[in-house]
């Protein structure tokens, strides 16, 4: 929730995040009360004097004071595309989401397909109050043919492989990244589509593009990939991360992977639980993603998979693009949106306000399962723990305005939608960001 451009992070020796509702499933706490930062770490949980307090107090009466939000599914456009996005700015982006870190993807302009790569991304964020991690390509050049040095990478930096943009096209090449990345602790995390059946498809293909007369993406351009990277993981024991998951077959074949034990973890994004094929009757290009906008059916088999836990996240796929790649016919527009600057207030405003996910769950699936399925360093709200914060005003009404973001880039479906809930600030590395 973006209202300035000027707002930058400040480093603070010592916070006092005074009268908030404190809210930690992982340490089983929930309680107002205050949380007493010095130098990065948390000192103190409970009452503090405020009149003899020597530093910077934020008032978190009403707010909630979570820990820090991970966005696993990102694309920041550098190298080679700063014209769309670059680390700075999509770390700003982020702050102002609510996130604490994110995980960029490899398809940049050369790929992250190499040490030298994955290095450059940590060395570009270094300062940074978010934390950025690399995710490095599976194949060299995402040309599906060769597998990258993966060990290398990993010592390097790298936490997780995807082609994003693209699925690992071989089976053989899967069942070897899976070997590897079983040995290395890293989950290989593939965008499902069978290129074959999606072709030049633009939408989701179904009554809607029909009548449209525009080209179809079956559901089962997806669910076939997914299928084959269960088995193939089951196979192997390997683990496996399926990224932007939209159709209701997908969530069943996933359900019952891991009844049978499969070692696979998966995400969906906000626009998918929000929006359905019938928005692309508006041709607004901010309406074409891939995999592309579903059917209420679809939508509504995503939303019990996040209650039953089939779905383990919610990320963003923020996909920035150039004006010119979205104000274009819709057939030959860019597929992507933005969503770090749009994420949390969706969320909070469409499924826990509604009742269809709790504060808790969030939590879990924007915090704590992202940690967990990169093996990322524990975030939680304890004492001597580091300051790896997010504050939200549940209460805040405000309304998503494109022309505020931090992102270069403006190709959201969302502009002008009211929202209930945000985020006020976040603190991590002992800096503080609020949204002012």
């Amino acid at each position: 929730m973006s209202k300035a451009q000027q707002s930058y992070p400040v480093q603070i020796e010592q916070l006092l995040l005074q009268g908030g509702r404190v809210l930690d499933p992982q340490v089983n706490l929930d309680k107002v009360t205050d949380v007493h930062i010095m130098n990065g770490k948390i000192k103190k949980i409970g009452k503090v004097d405020a009149k003899s307090f020597k530093g910077q107090i934020v008032d978190c009466q009403d707010k909630l004071i979570i820990p820090g939000l991970v966005d696993m599914h990102v694309h920041l456009r550098e190298p080679g595309r700063e014209d769309k996005e670059t680390i700075e700015t999509g770390c700003r982006a982020a702050m102002a989401g609510g996130f604490t870190a994110v995980c960029c993807m490899p398809n940049t302009q050369p790929p992250i397909d190499s040490r030298s790569h994955v290095e450059f991304i940590k060395e570009r964020s270094e300062g940074f109050l978010v934390d950025v991690h690399p995710i490095a390509a599976v194949t060299k050049g995402l040309q599906g043919e060769e597998l990258t040095e993966m060990g290398d990478m990993t010592d390097g930096g790298a936490v997780g492989f995807s082609d994003d943009g693209w699925p690992v096209k071989q089976a053989s090449l899967l069942r070897r990244a899976l070997e590897y990345a079983k040995m290395f602790g890293h989950p290989i995390i593939d965008h499902c589509e069978e290129l074959s059946l999606s072709e030049d498809g633009v939408m989701h293909e179904g009554f809607v593009s029909t009548g449209l007369g525009m080209k179809g993406i079956p559901s089962i351009s997806e669910e076939i990939t997914v299928a084959r990277d269960l088995l193939v993981a089951e196979y192997t024991g390997g683990p496996l991360h399926i990224a932007h998951v939209s159709t209701k077959g997908s969530v069943r074949l996933i359900r019952e992977a891991k009844k049978r034990g499969v070692s696979v973890t998966a995400e969906t994004c906000p626009h998918y639980l929000v929006l359905t094929d019938e928005a692309v009757r508006s041709f607004n290009t901010n309406m074409k993603m891939k995999p592309p906008l579903r059917t209420d059916e679809d939508q509504q088999a995503l939303i019990e998979a996040l209650q039953d836990g089939t779905i383990d996240v919610i990320a963003s796929d923020h996909a920035p693009h150039a004006i010119e790649e979205k104000e274009t016919e819709y057939n030959t527009a860019a597929f992507g949106i933005i969503g770090l600057e749009t994420t949390l207030g969706i969320v909070m405003t469409h499924l826990i306000a509604k009742g269809l996910i709790t504060l808790e769950e969030m939590i879990q699936k924007m915090a704590v399962n992202p940690r967990k399925i990169l093996r990322l360093a524990e975030c939680s709200i304890q004492v001597n723990a580091s300051a790896n914060l997010t504050v939200l005003d549940p209460n805040i009404d405000w309304t998503i305005d494109k022309t505020t973001f931090y992102s270069k880039s403006r190709n959201t479906p969302f502009d002008g939608w009211p929202m209930k809930g945000g985020c006020l600030g976040v603190l991590n590395k002992g800096q503080l960001f609020l949204n002012c």
